[in-house]
């Protein structure tokens, strides 16, 4: 199934370090339709050799924005009614599979690859959705764990 809509739907990665993740998740965004991607903090964006070589031209194709400061961005998308949504082990998480989208924006955020999201971004968000784990690791690539979400979000 193939739509070129674009819906309200939008990716936020927040200290993102790895080129290659960034990469992936421009390449999944452009597969689920993202409306556009968010680079906060100091993830880095294209053009880049290691992020376009994964996005395989989802980064030209998927719109982004640069926010070096996170917390002025999540309440302006707020103001805008946006409904912000962590991908993050937390006390509060619930499982992303008993999520229901609400209807109106959605913006989904990631965080590092190791230490996840800051308190003051957890903070601000309406939802904290996890991905039960049955291993020893308490987490997955958050490449992986975006894509994990987004299908579910998008196709439910």
């Amino acid at each position: 199934m193939r739509r070129n809509r674009r819906l309200p739907f939008e990716l936020i990665l927040v200290n993102v370090r790895s080129r290659f993740n960034v990469g992936a998740m421009f390449r999944t965004a452009d597969a689920v339709g993202i409306s556009k991607i968010h680079l906060c903090g100091y993830t880095p964006a294209p053009p880049h050799p290691k992020i376009d070589k994964v996005a395989l031209g989802s980064e030209k194709t998927v719109p982004f924005e640069r926010h070096p400061k996170i917390l002025p961005f999540l309440t302006q998308l707020k103001k805008q009614g946006y409904a912000l949504a962590a991908v993050e082990l937390s006390t509060t998480s619930r499982p992303y599979y008993r999520y229901r989208r609400p209807n109106k924006p959605l913006a989904l955020i990631v965080g590092h690859e190791i230490k996840g999201l800051p308190r003051a971004v957890l903070n601000r968000c309406d939802v904290c959705l996890e991905i039960p784990m049955r291993g020893k690791k308490e987490s997955l690539n958050v490449g992986i764990a975006f894509g994990i979400v987004a299908y579910r979000l998008m196709f439910p």
